[in-house]
């Protein structure tokens, strides 16, 4: 028997304030979160959805230090950005707070010290690197060194080439990234959480007790369990986080893993103590047995929520475990991995000031294309589409239609709805139970279908309006065009309440246009929610003009009579141009990226002064060049070297002039002392001398004055 919750905790992965949010964020944990939760809320369930920044961790010195600024100026300003955008974009958190404030320092500190009087911590003294030009240890990422695999730069905890997993010993020369410094290995003590202990309990409640989980998440539990759990360290030997409230050590902070998930629960009490008649206790929603936990995370996250941090609650006693963790999987880039490092991203706040209003274009897309069983791909050529040929083309349009021809012919009110047709009865039956279908793929965390089931309401109306023609139609039987608009109608308002949690914002002013008595159903668009005391109550005179969940599938919505506001397009396509200007900031970025790793070829053996001088290299002023006939690589020079006869040089370089007159009148260097070669025909008296760039574009030499051709360079 399914077990019944009063409440429900919805937690979202706490981003790091060391930079913005992504789109990869936004598809792998914070759409998805947030159209669970206004799901919750449209059914008047109580819940709670908790967000904050962690603002602890190595990233943010990193950053720090690279723009010479403090630590917490540095989360003070990414905090309110990330917060700001989250609230523009419409993820409706509870509370969003941070790991700085003095709540969770409290929290966070309490919660380690009971754990160490209770004698579940243990104490261990290891080897980690160290930075003698500094004093201090460095974690895994302030270390830098070769690849044993692929000898790239590698970060001490992953190569980002080559993608592997490493531990900072593997490394090949490790040096510091803060100093650059070679670094050294010395003992250091720290607290250890014995993962070990608990891996019986572990496999009871995971592997026994949650096979309904996502393949991805049950299947990484199982790997990791199946390998025998060690120990983790829950501190760190850092000068920024939350001292560690032991004697003996100083210098020593909370590990961030251990910080930043006890993030959830401060903020919580932060929430239930600003207003205690709305949420009551942080106890309830995190200590009794009725409410139901859910954390939306990426899959990089899997082992922190599904392991480390429920060892933490279950030696510390006295909590609820995860009744799932429903994570996704990683979204791409245009067939790249996303980087905040590499800048190969496309960031939330700067969407929303090329894209101002688009909010739910992105939220579509992104659930369209939502990693939620595997790695997928995000493309702004299929965000065009989305766009232009879903919501513009076949939500838009559909709404638009209908709206438009009540405007037309009934002055934009709703007409009576006459006698139905076999068609009719057809048309109302393919919709009756669109919100058992939408609320069964929702209940499992299948938004992508639960968000197309939405979409196939405006499919049905489309297909409804073009077999029943009421443009024509009218001119025959007014009265049925009465019918076919009313169901039409319907159909719309359905369409407000079914892409309420996926769309909150064109929802919003879809039932603006409909203009229904419940204005506060529209739901709560961004900021902190009400709860079940958004939603007004049923029943009495304005049954029939509620726009709420219960009424999904309805096909009395709107009674005859009801006057509709002018309707408004819902959404405009997106031009080329606006996706080019995308395309070109990508290519620049990748274009800054390779410049930023290109490393020349080692220099070749030393020669004599003697052999250099051998080569006579001179200036040449090129008068004519052209593609050689019959070959795809060769360019024919002819060049002024300055003797008063002109010298013809063949240079296999066609493939990077596409129009080798551009090279007319500019001053070469080339060899004029090689062998004369015969090439298809045409004696070649020489060498070009090209310069091969990163990205292996090619560049003939110039000179940067007009030298005189024949000049030597020596």
């Amino acid at each position: 028997m399914e077990k019944k919750f009063k409440r429900t905790t919805v937690t979202s992965a706490l981003p790091y304030a060391n930079g913005g949010v992504h789109i990869g964020h936004l598809a792998g944990v914070y759409v998805p979160a947030d159209i669970y939760v206004r799901y919750l809320r449209l059914k008047g369930e109580d819940v709670m959805f908790i967000g904050g920044s962690d603002e602890h961790g190595v990233p943010v010195t990193q950053r720090a230090r690279k723009e010479g600024i403090t630590p917490q100026q540095v989360v003070d300003r990414y905090h309110k950005m990330i917060k700001d955008s989250f609230e523009e974009f419409g993820i409706s958190f509870d509370v969003y707070s941070r790991t700085t404030s003095a709540t969770h320092h409290q929290f966070a500190s309490d919660f380690f010290r009971k754990l160490y009087d209770d004698g579940k911590l243990i104490e261990r003294t290891t080897k980690q690197f160290y930075d003698e030009t500094t004093g201090t240890f460095k974690t895994d990422r302030d270390i830098v060194g070769e690849c044993p695999h692929c000898h790239a730069e590698a970060n001490g905890d992953q190569c980002e080439k080559c993608g592997r997993d490493l531990d900072p010993t593997e490394l090949i020369n490790p040096r510091s990234k803060e100093s650059g410094a070679q670094l050294v290995l010395r003992d250091t003590t720290n607290w250890f959480l014995p993962l070990n202990e608990y891996e019986g309990w572990l496999k009871e409640w995971i592997l026994e007790g949650h096979k309904e989980w996502r393949s991805n998440v049950y299947g990484q539990c199982k790997s990791w369990l199946d390998m025998e759990l060690q120990p983790r360290a829950m501190t760190r030997d850092l000068d920024w986080g939350i001292p560690v409230p032991v004697e003996g050590a100083e210098g020593k902070v909370l590990y961030v893993w251990f910080d930043a998930p006890i993030g959830y629960i401060s903020n919580t009490k932060e929430l239930c103590e600003s207003n205690p008649e709305r949420w009551g206790t942080w106890q309830q929603w995190w200590q009794q047995e009725d409410t139901r936990l859910v954390h939306f995370i990426g899959k990089d996250n899997i082992v922190f929520h599904c392991i480390i941090f429920p060892v933490m609650m279950k030696a510390h006693g006295g909590y609820i475990m995860p009744d799932n963790v429903p994570a996704n999987e990683f979204l791409n880039l245009e067939g790249d991995k996303i980087s905040t490092s590499r800048n190969w991203a496309v960031w939330l706040h700067e969407y929303l000031v090329d894209f101002p209003g688009k909010q739910d274009v992105l939220r579509y897309a992104l659930t369209a294309s939502a990693p939620e069983t595997k790695d997928n791909d995000f493309t702004w050529a299929e965000f065009q589409a989305r766009n232009n040929n879903e919501l513009v083309a076949i939500y838009g349009n559909f709404v638009n239609r209908a709206l438009q021809l009540t405007q037309k012919y009934y002055e934009g009110v709703v007409p009576a709805c006459g006698e139905l047709t076999d068609y009719d009865r057809e048309t109302i039956a393919e919709f009756k139970d669109v919100k058992q279908k939408v609320e069964n793929l929702l209940d499992n965390f299948r938004f992508r279908d639960a968000q197309k089931e939405a979409m196939n309401l405006a499919r049905i109306g489309n297909k409804y309006l073009a077999d029943s023609e009421p443009w024509k139609v009218i001119k025959t039987d007014p009265e049925r065009v009465k019918t076919i608009i009313n169901i039409s109608l319907q159909l719309t308002a359905n369409l407000a309440i079914a892409f309420e949690p996926f769309l909150p914002f064109s929802s919003k002013k879809l039932k603006g246009m409909l203009k229904p008595l419940d204005s506060l159903s529209a739901g709560n668009i961004s900021g902190v929610s009400s709860g079940t005391a958004a939603l007004p109550p049923t029943g009495g005179d304005g049954e029939g003009l509620l726009l709420t969940w219960d009424r999904l599938g309805s096909i009395d919505l709107l009674p005859a009579g009801h006057q509709l506001a002018k309707p408004e397009l819902l959404f405009e396509k997106i031009e080329d141009e606006a996706i080019q200007a995308q395309m070109d900031r990508l290519a620049r970025i990748k274009k800054e990226n390779e410049a930023a790793n290109f490393k020349a070829e080692p220099v070749k053996p030393n020669v004599s002064f003697e052999t250099f001088e051998k080569l006579d290299i001179r200036v040449g002023l090129i008068k004519d060049c052209q593609k050689v006939k019959k070959s795809k690589k060769l360019l024919q020079f002819t060049i002024d070297d300055g003797t008063g006869t002109d010298r013809t040089i063949l240079s296999g370089i066609a493939a990077f002039y596409e129009d080798p007159s551009v090279l007319v009148g500019k001053r070469i260097l080339f060899v004029a002392n090689f062998e004369p070669r015969q090439m298809m025909g045409i004696e070649s008296q020489g060498m070009i001398l090209s310069a091969v760039d990163f990205d292996d574009s090619l560049s003939v030499v110039t000179t940067t004055k007009d030298v005189k051709p024949g000049s030597q360079v020596g």
